[in-house]
């Protein structure tokens, strides 16, 4: 039977667009912004991250949690947030790119303190590096499998390898009918110490839509896999199948290790159920120091193709981050046509008695996005606002959250924080979180804040 998302209570008070906003619960450090460094900036909570590890992990009590790393941990910070994930109690952590892998072996992440594995590469990847540094590798082809035992025999070790299966998403794996040739050459392997087979493993199509039927019918093409493997002598000691979304609503995928992403960082993988209603708190806060603020007559068209006209006098203010910063050129403001789109929203008026959240007015440019802050608007250069965090969501009248974003801009969330440019400074903060051995880890050019105040 499809499990059901946990029911957990929303957070109190509502806003409402261009009303008074009374429920934003502020994790952020004070200040905003140092704009001798760059006028905006992602605040991450790694108490958040922590704590959300927590969550996924008592929704698959029987199984072991990987958090997953991929895309500099979905743009919150590649070292920073392992080692929260960790704090929170994954033992695994998964990285597509090789490099991710090393790099987290590289700052000291090693097995003794979680296993890594890592999955999407091509011929001629540095195999052997990942063999030397105890990495555990995906298998997706037989080229890959033949390509690990030459880095094994290289590096004169073991190599730990998962086999991937395609059991239904038609993307990276083995394909049942090529499975036995490949389990036979890993048999032949193992046999010489050349690998180890620790996991057999495939990834889901449709866990977003919970209660789907491909759900199940790729578990069963997994459950026959792993009785092939069993046969041809190269049992893994792990079957890991469930994502974000199947780890929340489907217990028969948990197996024995899950993989949860986005929710790691406290977004919601389906689609209309909020952070809230699954446990999950996110944490990333994104945030800018207001550049110009303005007095514009009625007429005034704003921004490139003047697809915004203030309606009245009103108050211009600019946000000095764009497309080039990450912020979707699709969350432009569009009134009326084919292509008309709301805009991207924005949380104006620093927690006092005129915060209210507005839309960006006209379009998305490479490095600014205006406001129409209205008439009566009191806010001045270098007064900060906040583009999305974890607040409860415009649906249920709150803050602006990455999902809203995703919505505005016709895309999903994982898509907003991820493409969140380099050039956007990442201030961690809850660095308390994390123990002593895990804080000697961060180089100091990459020390996150010592700020510890509670959220």
């Amino acid at each position: 039977m499809t499990g059901r998302p946990g029911r957990h209570p929303a957070r109190a008070g509502a806003v409402r667009e261009s009303s008074t906003v009374s429920d934003t619960l502020r994790t952020t450090p004070p200040g905003g912004p140092d704009a001798h460094a760059y006028p905006a900036r992602a605040v991450v909570d790694l108490a958040a991250i922590r704590d959300n590890v927590r969550t996924l992990a008592g929704y698959a009590p029987g199984a072991q949690v990987m958090a997953v790393v991929k895309a500099d941990a979905y743009g919150h910070g590649l070292l920073p947030s392992a080692l929260a994930a960790l704090a929170g109690g994954a033992t695994w952590l998964g990285t597509a790119q090789p490099s991710e892998a090393l790099a987290l072996r590289a700052a000291g992440i090693g097995p003794g303190r979680a296993r890594v594995l890592t999955w999407l590469y091509p011929p001629g990847a540095p195999l052997r590096e990942l063999v030397e540094a105890d990495v555990d590798v995906s298998v997706a082809a037989g080229w890959a499998l033949d390509e690990v035992v030459a880095a094994a025999r290289a590096a004169g070790r073991t190599a730990r390898v998962h086999v991937k299966v395609d059991t239904g998403l038609g993307r990276n794996g083995v394909v049942p009918a090529d499975l036995p040739a490949v389990l036979d050459a890993a048999a032949r392997a193992r046999a010489e110490g050349a690998v180890e087979v620790v996991g057999l493993w495939s990834h889901l199509a449709r866990a977003d839509e919970p209660g789907h039927p491909s759900v199940l019918a790729q578990a069963a093409v997994l459950d026959d896999a792993v009785r092939l493997a069993e046969a041809s002598g190269v049992a893994p000691q792990l079957r890991h199948l469930a994502n974000s979304p199947a780890t929340l609503t489907e217990p028969r995928t948990h197996y024995d290790l899950v993989r949860p992403g986005l929710a790691v960082y406290g977004m919601s993988p389906v689609p209309d159920v909020a952070p809230q209603d699954l446990g999950l708190r996110p944490a990333m806060t994104l945030e800018a120091r207001l550049a110009t603020v303005k007095r514009v007559g009625a007429g005034h068209g704003v921004s490139y193709g003047h697809l915004y006209t203030t309606a009245t006098d009103t108050v211009l203010g600019v946000v000095p981050l764009g497309y080039a910063d990450g912020i979707p050129r699709h969350a432009s403001r569009v009134p009326d046509g084919p292509w008309a789109a709301p805009g991207g929203p924005v949380l104006v008026g620093g927690g006092g008695p005129d915060e209210r959240v507005l839309r960006v007015a006209g379009r998305v440019c490479m490095d600014q996005v205006v406001l129409d802050l209205g008439a009566g608007a009191t806010e001045r250069a270098g007064d900060v606002v906040t583009l999305f965090g974890d607040g409860a969501g415009l649906a249920r009248g709150g803050a602006p959250t990455a999902e809203d974003w995703a919505r505005a801009a016709g895309t999903i969330s994982y898509e907003i924080t991820t493409r969140l440019g380099a050039r956007v400074p990442r201030e961690h903060v809850r660095l308390d979180v994390l123990d002593d051995d895990a804080r000697a880890l961060l180089p100091p050019e990459h020390r996150p804040t010592e700020r510890t105040e509670a959220p």
